[in-house]
């Protein structure tokens, strides 16, 4: 298993969650994940501007064993996302915590409390 990033905060569906000024939140898939999906061929996202909620199913990624849906760690309003992982979602089996997928400004980061540190993620994941 690949060393967990220390600066991220994780969703028991396998999202990581990174915070940045102004209550943005940065979301991406877990190296488990995309392990665990085998090679991504296709990635749904959130549309620009639309309002989420937390543990809300927002997006989509398909690999070639499986489709997985991807969920929302906070309430809040989607400000970007990261299109060129739809033409070429294998960037997330090269590098899972170096390719976000959107970012979300938050209502409220106290949502981000439900999620997991790195050593409560990786021992869920070794279970």
């Amino acid at each position: 298993m690949n060393d967990l990033p220390n600066n991220l905060k994780y969703a028991k569906t396998h999202e990581w969650v990174q915070v940045e000024n102004d209550n943005i939140v940065r979301v991406g898939i877990t190296d488990f994940a995309q392990q665990e999906l085998g090679d991504l061929v296709y990635i749904e996202l959130p549309e620009l501007g639309s309002k989420v909620t937390a543990q809300q199913q927002c997006a989509v990624v398909e690999s070639v064993k499986t489709a997985s849906d991807l969920f929302s760690p906070v309430s809040g309003t989607v400000v970007a996302v990261n299109d060129a992982v739809i033409d070429e979602p294998e960037q997330v089996n090269d590098n899972a915590y170096g390719t976000w997928l959107f970012c979300i400004k938050a209502d409220d980061l106290n949502e981000l409390e439900a999620l997991m540190d790195t050593e409560t993620y990786q021992q869920m994941i070794e279970e």
